[in-house]
């Protein structure tokens, strides 16, 4: 059986394939100017909703991420043993708040000037009129594609 080349070739205009590798080659900028905080972009990320929104429930953070709850849980594992986060009983004995450490404030601020150089190389690279688009269209897209309320409400 072969692959139908057509097929194959209009794989090149795969709305998946295609953000997912410019959001790598994006990570891939941050992680490099984040190297001496010992954290990754997609950590630091992680980290400034916590401080936005926290304590925020496990429920709440994996709806802002729109991340399901086991990758959630897999990417606070290590901040957890950093000492960055910490995960608490919440009102409800079925529900855990996640909140920043004094150790995890302090790498937050540390990081964020570092995060800041990492946003102007991108936005010289890309230019800032045609990033405020792309994000004004990555917002529409977040806004029609999943039901209200579930993709990352509260940040943007």
């Amino acid at each position: 059986m072969q692959i139908p080349q057509e097929q194959l070739a209009q794989f090149r205009a795969c709305a998946c394939f295609n953000v997912r590798k410019a959001a790598r080659l994006v990570t891939q900028q941050y992680d490099e100017m984040l190297q001496g905080t010992g954290l990754r972009a997609t950590q630091l990320s992680i980290l400034v909703v916590i401080a936005l929104k926290g304590p925020i429930t496990m429920s709440e953070l994996a709806k802002v991420l729109v991340m399901d709850q086991t990758t959630l849980t897999r990417n606070l594992t290590p901040l957890e043993k950093q000492g960055l986060v910490q995960r608490v009983p919440g009102t409800d004995r079925r529900t855990r708040r996640v909140s920043l450490t004094p150790k995890g404030v302090t790498t937050v601020v540390n990081a964020l000037p570092l995060w800041k150089q990492a946003q102007t190389k991108v936005l010289r690279t890309f230019g800032q009129t045609r990033f405020e688009r792309l994000l004004s269209d990555l917002r529409m897209f977040q806004e029609t594609a999943v039901p209200q309320n579930e993709a990352g409400q509260g940040i943007a």
